[in-house]
């Protein structure tokens, strides 16, 4: 008998499973086991191919695969936890399959046609640590992928494995694009009707007019939002669906609301056509729909019209000349309406080159409508922006044109919560009126405590206040609004930083690994967390952290900080650098 060939080589090992098998086979032995096959057949098994990766063995409930690239292998996880998503959407509640999956980097035992090893044993407990829908990677897979995929890595720390010798950092991955459908992620309904506006559908034949669709929904939000007895989802989060299949049960959960609107619109020539549906989520039940039809200078009007159709279905109590007031025109002009939308398209881009864009379309809805109040604050926002990431190139000059129209804009929308929000920030930040800024702040949220933008707005300007209990509440309450926003990274790094400062280090940490989750490449949650561990006495992870934050920046030393902390009071400087010292940031 010949002996069975034996090698080493390394490479990148994933193991699957499937959550709740145990209970899926119970309710319905030969039903899952047909699901079972046909995702494999489908959409597994196919992408495994497509990424180069061998299928080692199987068991009922799971599979082992290796791959020689850990880039393929994480790239394969995403592209079937994406389409898993998109195969639970089409199945009835309860017959969801969910798989959990974990990589890890290995040298690997290979016997035949079979696999051993430390490697092997990680890659498994990996998998158990994963929620359901998601993916955990160990630290040698994060290091090897890290910037080649479009995705965020949560450091959740070194942990101890079950048989495994030393502790594995681990990472779970976040893919962009890919919302959490889990209903371990539900988040509890306010105690007030509550509702999300799904992105609605182009049906204009032409992709260009996909911005006039997305301005459509930004409006019906605003417009919602400034009833106070309503809940609404900011508009960024519901924007997280945008071309997914979705179960509306999910959607209810995951952003904790009862209703969902959703619709399409249909613009060609002059006319214009907006269809829309409410239904309550919890029961997928139809509560009201309709059709608004008529000429494109009448769109607003047809806005107007979906708003209160909705909100005589969800409040029937609520006065009419509440819905009123709420129905404000931004401008009675169709083109510079036109620009403004397309600014906002823009703008939530967030690139250089995406937001002076977007300035020159809130410029030429200006130019077209000198009186139109919120496409002056936007642009203000848009200074803001660019401020916040050093892309001024004339820093006098845009400082003085950011007051000139945040101070006009402010002149002619002194009751519009946006105005007010988007403008008192960028007086604060950009142009250091710090006592102005936070009074039109704090202004907007008493006329709009629905708008996610007024809080968020507040918990910046509550940080170089140094209020620190009242910027991690604002901030909360902004995540609330909007859990899915794409700022959120900078929400929860607003929570660490006045954790940090109020002395909490245990708590500045887990929020700055949080805000690293959602964005790896946020320089200053990493400096949070490299001097919150620090200052625990974890040094360990404060040196891994340091490392992160030279890896985004070589240049960095002490020095480059003690000029980009402003406002702080001289022994919270003097906290920060003890701690990034302590972790060993160079002076």
């Amino acid at each position: 008998m010949s002996k069975a060939r034996v090698e080493r080589r390394l490479t990148a090992i994933l193991a699957a499973d499937v959550v709740g098998y145990s209970r899926l086979m119970g309710a319905d032995e030969e039903g899952t086991l047909a699901m079972l096959k046909a995702h494999r057949l489908a959409l597994i098994d196919p992408k495994i191919t497509e990424h180069r990766g061998r299928i080692v063995k199987t068991t009922g409930d799971g599979l082992l695969v290796e791959f020689a690239s850990a880039v393929d292998a994480v790239r394969c996880a995403i592209e079937v936890q994406r389409g898993m998503i998109e195969r639970n959407a089409a199945v009835a509640e309860g017959k969801q399959v969910e798989y959990r999956i974990g990589i890890n980097v290995g040298d690997i035992i290979f016997e035949d046609e079979d696999i051993f090893g430390d490697g092997v044993n990680v890659a498994a407990r990996l998998e158990g640590l994963a929620e359901a829908g998601g993916i955990c990677v160990s630290g040698r897979v994060e290091e090897d992928v890290y910037g080649k995929l479009d995705a965020a890595f949560e450091d959740i720390g070194e942990q101890r494995l079950k048989n495994i010798a030393r502790p594995v950092r681990v990472y779970r991955v976040r893919p962009a694009g890919i919302v959490n459908t889990s209903p371990h992620q539900a988040l509890p309904l306010p105690d007030k009707p509550s509702i999300a506006v799904l992105p609605f559908q182009n049906m204009s034949g032409d992709t260009e007019q996909g911005y006039f669709a997305d301005g459509i929904v930004e409006d019906i939000t605003t417009a919602l939002s400034r009833f106070k007895t309503i809940f609404v989802i900011a508009r960024n989060s519901s924007f997280a669906y945008r071309g997914k299949v979705v179960d509306l049960k999910q959607v209810g959960r995951e952003l904790g609301v009862r209703y969902v609107l959703e619709g399409s619109v249909h613009k060609a020539a002059n006319r214009v056509r907006i269809t829309a549906q409410l239904i309550e989520a919890a029961t997928g039940m139809h509560l009201w729909a309709d059709r608004f039809e008529g000429a494109a200078e009448d769109v607003f009007d047809l806005q107007d019209r979906v708003t209160t159709s909705v909100v005589g279905a969800i409040t029937p109590t609520v006065e009419q000349a509440e819905i009123g007031r709420a129905l404000l025109k931004p401008t009675g002009s169709l083109d510079a309406y036109d620009h403004y939308m397309r600014g906002i398209a823009s703008q939530y881009r967030w690139t250089d080159e995406a937001t002076s864009e977007a300035l020159q379309h809130y410029y030429k809805a200006i130019e077209l409508d000198p009186r139109f109040a919120l496409a002056h604050a936007l642009a203000t926002g848009s200074y803001s922006w660019r401020k916040a990431n050093g892309w001024m190139t004339e820093l006098e000059r845009e400082t003085a044109e950011t007051k000139r129209l945040a101070e006009l804009a402010i002149q002619l929308g002194p009751d519009d919560a946006q105005v007010l929000c988007w403008s008192g920030s960028a007086l604060a930040f950009v142009v250091g009126e710090l006592n102005e800024g936070v009074g039109m702040v704090d202004r907007a949220l008493r006329l709009n405590p629905n708008l996610m933008d007024a809080w968020f707005s507040s918990g910046l300007v509550r940080l170089v206040l140094n209020d620190w209990a009242f910027a991690i509440d604002h901030f909360a309450r902004a995540l609330r609004l909007s859990p899915f926003d794409p700022m959120a990274f900078v929400m929860l790094g607003g929570i660490a930083t006045g954790h940090f400062y109020s002395g909490r280090y245990g708590e500045a940490a887990a929020w700055a690994v949080k805000s690293i989750g959602s964005n790896p490449k946020n320089p200053t949650a990493w400096r949070t967390a490299a001097a919150s561990y620090a200052l625990l006495g974890r040094e360990e992870e404060a040196r891994h952290a340091v490392e992160r934050l030279r890896r985004l920046d070589p240049t960095l030393r002490i020095s480059s900080f003690k000029s980009a902390i402003p406002n702080l009071p001289p022994d919270l400087v003097a906290r920060t650098l003890e701690g990034l010292r302590k972790a060993g940031l160079a002076e």
